[in-house]
């Protein structure tokens, strides 16, 4: 019984060493696809206050809101994009399709 455990838990982990590479990069390209699908819409805010904190307040309100905007909309079907495509491996070994990868990576640039 013991020999057999230890045969089964060794498979288990060359196996986990096997498969998981394979599968790493598509997952995380529904990770990054839900995510950006989700937050989208984030870069509405993310645009208005880095603008402001760039140029002035007006500029933030007007320029910042309808760059965020676009940019919103731009993650968002990127985002879903990357869910509907996410078992193949375009582009090219997985890579992000839009910079940053994720809202969140250069809020306070």
């Amino acid at each position: 019984m013991h020999k057999a455990l230890t045969i089964l838990v060794a498979s288990l982990i060359i196996f986990n060493a096997i498969i998981t590479p394979c599968f790493a990069d598509p997952m995380r390209k529904l990770g990054r696809g839900i995510a950006n699908t989700l937050t989208g819409v984030v870069e509405i805010p993310k645009q208005v206050y880095q603008v402001s904190k760039e140029e002035h307040i007006g500029k933030g309100i007007t320029w910042g809101f309808l760059r965020g905007l676009g940019l919103g909309i731009a993650r968002t079907a990127v985002g879903l994009y990357e869910v509907v495509t996410f078992p193949f491996p375009q582009p090219a070994d997985y890579e992000p399709i839009i910079d940053p990868e994720f809202v969140f990576d250069d809020w306070a640039r």
